[in-house]
């Protein structure tokens, strides 16, 4: 796994302190969880607590809350209340809690609700998409012999459509949303190759195996993932960030889809750039390859 882009002390940058809180949330302890749900649900409160009033208003020890506060990045509680009191300060509430969907909202807050969530995954995810990590991605990707992508559920849909698009510029590529193909898959791989493993939570056994298996069998490894500090992250050798947040209503939530696919978008394009004149080619021919075969139909008496 790539280092850090935050010094031992700091914590995330301010702009995507609350992604990275929801990011963790799944691997923390559960007293921990407590702490860092109070952060999701009122940053602002936290940040005006002091560490005994929250551990009152959370139930936990103070040595439970300095703990969560170094699992995030800090080097004590009072780092993190300044964190969240500058992000409180930069950044309106409803920016920093989304409201989440209830059974009786009418459609036009569903609109309001969903539209704001896919918004702010999209900008959380900018924020921890450095180019240097990105970079990194993409000329390993460029350089590949062969590039399998793992994912299952919603995170298959985004393989399928990693794969997809570096077929559309003549790189060998395939997607893996079968448990027992992709562990067939990973095995096969050798150096030179690249296994990408894509999961919201980073724990998802189905892809955590095969991409444990390709970085054994010497392929480099390629993590898209909601949580930094996930198995699947120790496991890869580079670690792309996304935002989103699934919820009661939005299990497999568009918010992660989308934010998963702007990563990918990033890496295809980063690598079509990096192979523009076999890219231009094979997108050209397959282009044409489509189009002969759609007014060959359209012909047909």
């Amino acid at each position: 796994m790539d280092d850090e882009t935050t010094r031992p002390g700091e914590g995330p940058p301010v702009e995507t302190l609350v992604a990275t809180v929801r990011g963790v949330l799944p691997s923390l302890t559960p007293a921990a969880q407590t702490v860092a749900r109070l952060i999701l649900d009122d940053p602002g409160m936290v940040a005006r607590s002091t560490i005994t009033e929250l551990s009152a208003a959370s139930g936990t020890s103070e040595a439970t809350i300095v703990r969560t506060a170094r699992v995030l990045g800090f080097a004590g509680y009072p780092q993190l209340r300044l964190a969240l009191a500058a992000a409180s300060a930069t950044r309106p509430a409803e920016r920093l809690v989304p409201g989440d969907l209830a059974p009786d909202d009418p459609l036009s807050e569903v609109i309001v609700k969903v539209s704001r969530a896919e918004s702010e995954a999209i900008e959380d995810t900018v924020a921890q998409l450095t180019a240097e990590r990105l970079g990194l991605v993409v000329e390993t990707v460029a350089a590949a012999r062969r590039v399998d992508v793992y994912g299952v559920g919603a995170s298959g849909l985004v393989a399928t459509d990693m794969a997809q698009k570096l077929l559309r510029i003549g790189m060998t590529s395939n997607a893996f949303t079968d448990a027992h193909l992709a562990l067939t898959s990973s095995v096969l791989l050798r150096a030179g190759d690249v296994a990408v493993g894509i999961s919201t939570s980073g724990e998802t056994p189905d892809v955590l195996g095969p991409l444990r298996n390709a970085r054994d069998a010497g392929a480099a490894t390629v993590a898209i993932t909601n949580n930094p500090r996930s198995s699947i992250a120790q496991v890869a050798d580079h670690v792309l960030i996304s935002a989103g947040r699934e919820t009661a209503f939005r299990p497999g939530a568009l918010a992660s889809r989308i934010s998963q696919l702007l990563v990918v978008d990033c890496v295809f394009v980063g690598v079509a750039q990096r192979t523009f004149d076999s890219s231009q080619r094979a997108l050209q021919a397959t282009r044409n390859a489509i189009g002969d075969f759609l007014r060959s139909g359209r012909t047909k008496p």
